[in-house]
């Protein structure tokens, strides 16, 4: 039985990462560059001066920063270490280069639907909440394609990815330690709950502490690798190039597996045109929609193009990519300890733990939004809240292939209901960036009002402006 679902799971996935999203991926992402004049490339000083403005300022509930948080939490986890070591155990270096691509087009899609998510955002109990099952709703007014999405991500995100983030910790901790498998997640579920019933308030505050220290530890120790073999950086950077067009064959690396392995690996990391980070992008207390937009454009810069890039550095300067059978965070484990010894696979597998953990959160949070929205009921949520928590155990104890095929399958059904979305409402977004261009180039701090869009309806969470009640009055 569980071979026929292997069979039947990993045919659906080669049509899907092979062919169908690919093509929509690569070109509704450069769609979105050029419709948004490049602005992954032109306002990448802005993305972080917004980010920075995010930080600095509290308005109450979440803010910019405490949502950016949220959702690196969900991209910052096993994906930047285990995922690329297995884009390049199966596509080689050259799907380095692939990843890349798909970040910078990808960051484009990013902007627009996280913009959408902070436009048809609504007030929840504990402050906002929002995302494409939202917008699906309010902006096409399809609540059954809500409907379907929020489905969808909750099966992904809450339960399948989940059951990843649990198998990659149990994995790492039964290589370097010999831990029990079962009696981790047993632990890992136990302490999990305690954040989850908590609150999105407490889910913001963790995120934050845990993504900061992490993201930091991490870049430092591959900033340090980089550093000591730094002669070899040209040759590396070359292999990456070369394998990604097929210049060369290294360890299978074709162009189709580069390919392929690449963007499955760059958006199961970064996430961009998923629908996942809006759900964490509509929380935030902020005065444009545009300013979301940009941080979470910039989120995906920064979680391939640094810490995903770390992962490849560290790999790509060992060799132990070329040793078979190794794949996964065993590979990572490899590579780390042949450049700062043996001791690297345990202090590796802690790192990953607390990487894991921070996604845990995240993840769980884009589950309990759309089962919001889905049905309010508190018993709802509390089958979800303890499906969570036996996903966990039970990926703790799984087989790796098959749990990440099925999160490969949910994660491309995804990714198409949010593409279509995104595409059909694109024009609201880029309105949007255009007023906020407008009102920056006249020497403003950008404010947006639901009659700044010509059209625009179905808006709960922004006033009109104060023009349209000076004409109310006169009436």
């Amino acid at each position: 039985m569980e071979q026929l679902l292997q069979g039947v799971v990993g045919a659906t996935n080669e049509f899907l990462w092979s062919k169908l999203l690919i093509i929509m991926l690569v070109s509704f992402g450069f769609y979105f560059t050029f419709k948004s004049g490049f602005l992954q490339i032109r306002m990448l000083k802005e993305m972080v001066r917004v980010l920075m403005e995010g930080a600095t300022r509290s308005k109450g509930g979440i803010s910019p920063f405490q949502a950016f948080c949220i959702s690196m939490a969900a991209r910052v986890g096993t994906g930047n270490i285990t995922g690329i070591a297995i884009a390049v155990a199966l596509g080689g270096p050259g799907a380095v280069f692939w990843m890349w691509m798909i970040a910078i087009i990808g960051s484009a899609s990013s902007f627009v639907e996280s913009t959408l998510a902070q436009v048809y955002k609504i007030k929840g109990k504990d402050g906002f909440r929002g995302g494409p099952a939202y917008y699906m709703e309010k902006g096409l007014k399809k609540r059954w394609m809500g409907a379907l999405f929020a489905i969808l991500i909750t099966l992904s995100f809450g339960l399948v990815f989940n059951a990843v983030q649990s198998n990659t910790i149990t994995i790492a901790f039964e290589n370097s330690f010999g831990t029990d498998r079962l009696m981790l997640g047993i632990i890992m579920a136990i302490v999990f709950a305690a954040i989850i019933f908590g609150g999105v308030k407490r889910i913001a505050k963790m995120s934050e502490y845990i993504v900061i220290v992490l993201a930091v530890l991490y870049i430092g120790v591959a900033l340090f690798i980089v550093l000591t073999n730094i002669t070899k950086m040209p040759e590396v950077l070359s292999l990456i190039v070369k394998n990604a067009f097929g210049i060369e064959q290294a360890v299978g690396g074709s162009l189709g597996a580069a390919l392929m392995n690449g963007v499955k690996r760059g958006l199961f990391s970064n996430e961009a045109g998923m629908g996942s980070a809006p759900n964490a992008a509509a929380t935030a207390v902020t005065s444009h929609p545009v300013k979301q937009g940009l941080i979470q454009a910039f989120g995906v810069l920064t979680d391939t193009l640094i810490i995903c890039t770390s992962t490849a550095f560290i790999i790509l300067l060992s060799d132990a990519y070329k040793q078979p059978g190794l794949d996964g965070i065993e590979l990572t484990q490899a590579a780390l300890s042949t450049h700062i010894g043996s001791w690297a696979s345990g202090c590796l597998a802690i790192i990953v733990f607390l990487f894991a953990f921070s996604t845990l959160i995240g993840n769980y949070y884009y589950g309990e939004t759309n089962i919001e929205f889905l049905n309010t009921s508190k018993t709802w949520l509390m089958l979800y809240r303890i499906s969570v928590l036996g996903m966990i155990i039970f990926g703790s104890v799984a087989k790796v292939q098959l749990v990440w095929d099925l999160a490969d399958l949910f994660m491309g059904f995804m990714v198409i209901v949010n593409l279509i979305a995104i595409i059909l409402l694109s024009k609201v977004a880029f309105a949007a960036l255009s007023d906020y261009i407008k009102q920056k180039k006249a020497g403003k701090d950008p404010v947006f009002y639901k009659d700044s869009i010509k059209g625009l309806d179905n808006i709960e969470c922004w006033e009109n402006s104060p023009s349209t009640h000076k004409k109310a009055n006169i009436v």
